[in-house]
């Protein structure tokens, strides 16, 4: 396995190869290492055992390549043309690309996996990198290419994750088969209760959630931390922990169509600003008042009297010198009322032609804003996370310090107050309202920025919601206890986005489809899509029987035939298609050789069935 890259993912997913799926593993980084907290835990050579709950083995040694760009030299002595997959994770699209192209070269059986931001890049990046094996070897047989290509995004594997964290009583979701599969907490059952499992129980919670000095679990917590996959047996007998279960939620009606993120042009009410519409309604009052009056006081009809209010008012009538009194003193009372009006209507109207000029730029947090979300950060996971919460019509306010940051224009097109400044000097998060905000996520790319946004908002607001964004794991613990242990009343979670994404990666360097993975507190639960011949575990077995507590259960059945499957079970489906997939399995079910499945499954779990099965056909 090789796995290139130049920031945090890339130590991370060579760690979780070695230590998870015990595979030997060389890494292509800059000459001077990725600039990541925490680097040093990962940088370990000497083949060590992992930590508790990381593996089953000794750990292979990791062998490191110091290359500024991954050249095609950089990969031959990385032993691309050798290796079974190759994962490509520089921050820049185009690098990777080139550097697929290059690889496809080296290697035409290589299983590639290749991080990318740009999503409309990377849908037609996998006919491009398999045409290019063709060009290679004219004569290559399409069938019988055995080498695929996944193209995932480390922003829109962590952004549902931190986007659920930071709303309350929003559900982890993951797509399957143009179902949504939802995994819901649920707080534990009191006396007498009973709960309710929803499809299965996916995981026991840790048992310290409720100690306000306790650490949130993870793989370091041993039997204090959380169980995922329980049997039944243990979901009985667990009191005092809450549970995540999944459900599913069918699709009701038609799909709807895209939601339309780019505004143009300024808001109508925008527009016709407050100040307009008094201007207005005055002008309309006075004119109907005074036409009222000439009706009244003199002979003309309805219609002519509201054309000499009209004139009158506007100054552009002729004096009534030979008109009676009467006339006389309207013409007067008409002008004086026109004086007054006309500079409110002049100064309303030169208002929303600046509303049309500045359309385009930042808008400020309205002053009666509240109940919003502070999203610190607008980078490329900041960028995620803002047009997920927009999903939501959420309402959000954001904080970035770069002026030309990647989330500003979407900021800018979906009407997003923006407030440009550093979130650690004073007054930034006065100016974001966070002390009546529900929530506060902070996804700067700076782990005491973070840090320090969090604690300068706890001043302002005790009870706030808060989401860090931390990449090391001993860092995060410490601040979460630290946090807890201060304002036991606030929910305080900290997440690292490449601890969340490095789980898909590996699993789709291992040759299998990963629908998805759902954080539970700080271990990762992951749903893949398998084909039930060569595994041991699973092939001639009942649903029933290919259960194992902590390591993987079967959840549904791909009913389709096999020439007619979808390839790729995390794509929505075309309008009208209706999902194959079997939710509802009776457990005395008996899997067959041809069935594909999906499971949901530890990292361990996953690691153990990927060994044992064939090697993957390529699907996509």
């Amino acid at each position: 396995m090789v796995v290139c890259g130049d920031d945090g993912l890339a130590p991370r997913l060579a760690a979780e190869l070695r230590e998870v799926y015990l595979r030997h593993v060389v890494l292509v980084v800059p000459p001077g290492g990725v600039d990541e907290p925490g680097r040093e835990r990962f940088a370990d050579r000497t083949g060590q055992a992992p930590r508790a709950g990381q593996g089953t083995g000794a750990a292979p040694p990791l062998r490191e390549v110091p290359a500024s760009a991954p050249t095609r030299e950089a990969l031959r002595r990385a032993g691309v043309e050798s290796a079974a997959a190759l994962a490509l994770l520089y921050e820049d699209d185009e690098t990777n690309l080139r550097a697929a192209l290059a690889a496809r070269r080296l290697n035409p059986g290589l299983r590639l996996v290749v991080r990318m931001y740009n999503r409309k890049l990377g849908d037609r990046l996998e006919e491009l990198l398999d045409q290019a094996v063709l060009v290679t070897e004219p004569g290559m047989d399409r069938s019988v290419l055995d080498a695929s290509t996944t193209v995932l995004s480390d922003a829109d594997t962590a952004a549902p994750a931190l986007v659920a964290t930071a709303i309350a009583d929003t559900r982890k979701v993951v797509q399957a088969g143009g179902l949504l599969l939802r995994a819901a907490e649920r707080p534990a059952p009191g006396r007498g209760e009973v709960p309710d499992p929803g499809l299965c129980t996916l995981a026991l919670l840790s048992s310290t959630t409720g100690d306000p000095a306790g650490a949130e679990g993870s793989d370091t917590s041993g039997t204090r931390g959380p169980d995922l996959l329980p049997d039944d047996r243990a979901v009985l007998t667990s009191q005092g922990r809450g549970t995540i279960v999944l459900e599913a939620v069918r699709r009701a009606g038609s799909v709807l169509p895209p939601r339309r993120l780019a505004r143009r042009g300024a808001p109508l009410g925008e527009v016709f600003s407050t100040r307009l519409r008094w201007a207005l309604a005055g002008i309309v009052a006075a004119v109907l008042a005074l036409t009222g009056t000439m009706i009244a006081l003199t002979d003309a009809g309805p219609v002519e009297a509201a054309y000499l209010t009209l004139l009158d008012l506007f100054s552009i009538n002729d004096p009534a010198l030979e008109e009676p009194t009467t006339r006389q003193v309207l013409q007067l009372l008409s002008g004086l009322v026109g004086l007054a009006l006309l500079p409110l209507l002049v100064a309303g109207t030169l208002e929303a032609l600046g509303t049309f000029r500045t359309a385009g730029t930042l808008r400020r947090p309205p002053r009666t804003l509240s109940g919003h979300i502070v999203l610190l950060g607008l980078g490329k996971i900041g960028a995620r996370v803002l047009a997920r919460l927009r999903e939501y019509d959420i309402p959000v306010v954001c904080v970035e310090q770069d002026p030309d940051a990647r989330g500003i224009p979407l900021a800018r097109d979906l009407g997003v107050p923006v407030i440009l400044g550093d979130v650690t000097e004073d007054g930034v998060l006065d100016a974001a309202r966070v002390h009546r905000a529900d929530a506060l996520l902070a996804l700067t790319s700076s782990d005491t920025t973070n840090l320090e946004a969090v604690l300068a908002a706890r001043t302002l607001h005790s009870g706030l919601r808060t989401v860090l964004r931390l990449y090391d794991d001993d860092f995060a613990t410490a601040v979460y206890r630290t946090l807890r242990s201060a304002h036991p009343d606030a929910v305080t979670r900290s997440r690292s986005v490449s601890h969340l994404a490095a789980p898909a990666f590996a699993g789709a360097m291992m040759g299998r489809q990963i629908l998805g993975a759902i954080p539970v507190e700080r271990k990762v639960l992951l749903f893949a899509a398998l084909l039930v011949a060569g595994h041991p575990q699973l092939e001639g077995r009942t649903v029933a029987e290919s259960f194992r507590a902590d390591s993987w259960r079967v959840l549904a059945l791909d009913t389709a035939d096999a020439s007619a499957r979808r390839p790729d079970l995390a794509s929505t489906p075309p309008d009208g298609e209706r999902s194959e997939l079997l939710w509802d399995l009776h457990p005395g079910y008996v899997l067959q050789p041809r069935d594909r499945v999906v499971i949901a499954a530890t990292r361990r779990g996953l690691a153990e069935l990927l060994a044992t099965g064939p090697r993957p056909a390529p699907d996509r």
